[in-house]
């Protein structure tokens, strides 16, 4: 049973989810959080919000974590870089507030233009100042994104609809991806000075801070309005202020602050501010869906699933269309290392037709599969090639443009120690993984459970003798797999019971047998 600590409250439909897995969940009280580093070395995962900080010491801690759950988008609070190192996933709720959060905007956009939070003021103060309010209207405007991500995305093509010209800086996306979204894609220090309204969807990272900073602000086009939904830090709150006492900035639209919560209210309290507090993922639907998407993520990820938002995997799993072939890859590594016996300096995976998205995944899969045999659950898709380097493990990939028999193939060998071990498998239909070459046979099987490999002459009377041997000791043969060239034959006998270790060494003592070896493919 799993055990779940959920450091800070979550949406009840998400702690149903995870109740009802069976996963044994405790929410931590108020006198319990100051002591949550002595809590959380007895759990699997840990899930919190932005009110809890997972430093280096909480997640060293943890020394049972497989997953943290970020009830959330941002990980800001979450020391990644460890995790990573620790194999420990991070997964968060990427989705969940991309409407709120998109929709948020245009209030704070529309309260900007329209002066509606002054109005509200004056008109509660039983003041009637029609003319003190005079706004600007949205259609015909430029509205400038900084960030063209899922929410940048979405802000975009509702501006559209109140026939707004988009501009857009976004460093990593496609040109052709722009032009089909009708959004002219320009550098940013382009981009800025030609907007009447600038607004920003970009995470806070070393690259981020402080992307609207001063000399960015000063080439504002007069008049401008400012609008930030994204994160605190990615707009100097010095110099906007700078620039909204001197009125070359008309306004400006805040829901999320350098500090939170503000210590200085300056800014906030400036007459052409509007702001909330860091509430664009406040409503109700966005709640339950950060509840249930964390819950789902965290179940998934302690299940081994490979498809989880974890913010720290090296590589894209594509999905359930990326998953037959990553598991073939761990079997393909888990096997040709356990033949191997564990010694080995040099593992390459070759790649025939396989999709170019699946190339790293796939790589980073097979050195998972052949690290676990003798490292054990230590070993993740997070810290793979972290563990191979630091045994000086050489991983190489190469990619063939012709599978041959099969249109898409994978191969994994290891060698060192004077030896090697190859195997190279397909997927059949949707989700049928099978080896077809084994250590140079062509030979068809799939790679569960107790697997018994022999090597040895092909003369008559092999198989019987290997037969007798497993049935007197109550072993069942499951399959046999056979396959022989140039006058030595190689068996894949699949066991339903593990024979007894006299059996082992029985099998070795006949003269016709070269090499024998129990493997268990899981």
């Amino acid at each position: 049973m799993h055990r779940i600590l959920i450091a800070d409250p979550i949406h009840p439909e998400g702690l149903r989810m995870l109740r009802e897995s069976g996963a044994d969940v405790h929410e931590i009280t108020a006198e319990e959080k100051p002591r949550i580093a002595e809590l959380v070395p007895e759990f699997d995962a840990l899930v919190v919000r932005s009110g809890t900080q997972v430093d280096r010491a909480l997640l060293r801690a943890g020394r049972r974590l497989k997953v943290v759950g970020r009830a959330g988008i941002g990980v800001d609070n979450v020391d990644v870089a460890t995790a990573t190192e620790l194999g420990i996933l991070v997964v968060n709720a990427p989705t969940a507030n991309l409407i709120s959060a998109t929709e948020h905007t245009f209030a704070l956009m529309l309260a900007l233009a329209r002066n509606v939070p002054a109005a509200d003021r004056s008109l509660k103060s039983e003041e009637w100042q029609r003319k003190k309010f005079l706004g600007t209207e949205l259609q015909g405007k430029v509205l400038g994104v900084v960030g063209l991500g899922r929410i940048g995305q979405s802000v975009a093509a509702r501006a559209r609809a109140f026939e707004m010209k988009v501009v857009a800086y976004d460093p990593f996306l496609d040109a052709a991806v722009a032009k089909r979204l009708e959004i002219e894609l320009l550098p940013l220090d382009e981009m800025l000075p030609r907007a009447d309204f600038v607004t920003l969807h970009v995470p806070l990272t070393e690259h981020t801070r402080n992307i609207l900073n001063r000399e960015r602000i000063e080439s504002l086009k007069p008049g401008v309005r400012v609008i930030n939904c994204a994160r605190g830090g990615v707009v100097d709150e010095a110099a906007l202020f700078e620039g909204l006492e001197e009125g070359r900035i008309a306004g400006a639209a805040l829901d999320v602050f350098e500090k939170e919560p503000p210590t200085s209210f300056e800014l906030i309290q400036h007459p052409k501010v509007v702001s909330t507090p860091h509430i664009g993922a406040q409503t109700r639907e966005a709640q339950e869906r950060v509840g249930t998407q964390t819950a789902k993520m965290v179940l998934a990820a302690l299940e081994g699933s490979l498809a989880v938002s974890a913010v720290n995997l090296p590589f894209s799993t594509t999905g359930a269309r990326g998953a037959p072939y990553l598991a073939l890859a761990e079997r393909l590594g888990m096997l040709a290392s356990d033949l191997q016996g564990g010694s080995f300096k040099r593992l390459q995976v070759d790649l025939w037709g396989v999709d170019e998205a699946l190339h790293a995944s796939v790589t980073i899969a097979a050195v998972k599969g052949a690290l676990t045999p003798f490292l054990g659950e230590g070993v993740n898709y997070v810290n793979a090639e972290n563990v191979a380097e630091g045994r000086g493990i050489e991983v190489i990939r190469a990619t063939h443009q012709h599978a041959g028999d099969y249109p898409h193939l994978i191969g994994v060998s290891v060698s060192g120690g004077g030896g090697e071990s190859e195997l190279v498998g397909t997927v059949f239909g949707e989700a049928d993984p099978r080896v077809v070459r084994f250590e140079g046979y062509r030979l068809e099987f799939r790679p569960e459970g107790k697997l018994l490999v022999l090597q040895n002459s092909d003369v008559p009377g092999v198989v019987g003798k290997i037969g007798r041997l497993l049935g007197d000791a109550g072993t069942n043969i499951a399959n046999i797999h056979l396959a022989r060239e140039n006058g030595s034959a190689m068996a894949v006998i699949q066991l339903d019971q593990e024979p007894p270790s006299s059996v082992l060494e029985s099998l070795g003592a006949l003269p016709e047998v070269k090499r024998v070896r129990l493997v268990d493919a899981g």
